[in-house]
């Protein structure tokens, strides 16, 4: 075997896995030609696109890519090759493709992305949020096996438990499971996580900070800014945004593990053991206040009623009226991740729900 392997691994009991690899730029592909609005949970893989991720280096990525396999499911055997199936969706731009075990027949998805564009660091802390949120042992997440990075082309990748995605399930028991996971909170009692990661292709800082409001408007509402231009604002209305914002977050919220990027086409449901669970998918995971999620579950739609039930039976927002407001702060800043990524109308967007903060 060419090139050299960097691994982190996780034990795992399931017969079926996914390898899935993100690339570092926002390349739009076929089936995420609008991020964020609407794609299928599921797609198909033809054999042709999956050959052309292995086009350039096929055997040793293969093959760096079947002994992070073995040596994370202690298999003495593993060795992947390029097959036809469907699988789960990335964010940030994510090719999708298959591989198959010819010893086993086990089945795989990969993704892979170049470390020199910044991809085994995407990847990387993306292994570390899907394993801080499986460890919560709530709601299902695809289980991570292993984070992956070498060979000649000097490559990264991802690798984690496939799902039987497609049909639908109980909207109120996705509620019920999300807000489990939200009981979970930061060891360290502060907002942020222990790397940086990205939200659709834009990085995401997620230093610590003990603050709520101050972790929001140097990391969330700030980094936006930065990344923005302050929407064209003024030093004096950017400076009145942010007064408002921090008086908006004064109410201290206890650090939750969040998923971070909650919209309609990052949670499905996996056929599992004879039931149909529903699952949460390619997160910007960090610990803050559980407002953020709930507040992108309602901007671009996808989540019925019955999924608030759910949530509220288990775990109720102490002040729902407060809430409303707050919710605008929070889904500014991907309204503005829009704009950074996709330009046009998000710029008026992001304007008009900056002047309903302001008046407030």
């Amino acid at each position: 075997m060419t090139g050299s392997l960097t691994t982190a691994t996780t034990s795992l009991t399931a017969v079926w896995f996914v390898l899935v690899v993100a690339t570092a730029y926002p390349v739009v592909w076929a089936f995420t030609v609008t991020p964020f609005c609407c794609p299928p949970n599921t797609m198909r893989v033809t054999l042709a696109s999956t050959s052309r991720l292995f086009a350039t280096d096929p055997d040793s990525l293969l093959s760096l890519m079947s002994d992070a396999v073995s040596k994370s499911l202690n298999r003495p055997v593993v060795e992947l090759e390029p097959t036809v199936g469907g699988g789960v969706g990335g964010g940030g731009g994510a090719s999708v493709s298959a591989a198959k075990d010819k010893v086993s027949g086990d089945k795989y998805f990969v993704k892979t992305a170049p470390i020199a564009r910044g991809g085994g660091k995407m990847l990387r802390a993306e292994y570390l949020g899907i394993k801080e949120m499986a460890e919560t042992k709530t709601i299902k997440v695809p289980e991570p096996i292993a984070y992956g990075e070498g060979g000649p082309l000097n490559t990264a990748f991802v690798i984690f438990e496939y799902l039987d995605m497609g049909g639908g399930g109980s909207a109120f028991e996705l509620g019920v499971q999300l807000a489990k996971m939200h009981k979970s909170m930061s060891s360290n009692g502060q907002h942020g996580f222990h790397v940086d990661n990205t939200i659709g292709a834009t990085p995401q800082p997620n230093a610590w900070v003990g603050n709520w409001a101050d972790f929001w408007d140097d990391h969330r509402l700030g980094h936006m800014l930065k990344l923005t231009g302050n929407l064209g604002y003024g030093d004096n209305t950017i400076s009145k945004l942010r007064q408002k914002t921090r008086e908006l977050l004064d109410h201290d919220p206890a650090p939750s593990l969040l998923h971070g990027d909650l919209w309609g086409g990052n949670k499905g449901y996996a056929k599992i053991g004879g039931e149909t669970l529903p699952v949460i998918f390619d997160p910007a995971t960090y610990y803050g206040c559980r407002e953020t999620d709930l507040a992108m579950t309602g901007l671009f739609g996808g989540f019925s009623s019955d999924f608030y039930e759910g949530y509220n039976s288990e775990y109720p927002l102490p002040d729902p009226e407060a809430y409303n407001k707050r919710k605008v702060v929070y889904n500014l800043y991907h309204i503005m991740n829009h704009y950074v990524l996709f330009g046009g109308m998000y710029s008026g967007q992001s304007k008009g729900m900056v002047e309903q903060i302001l008046r407030m």
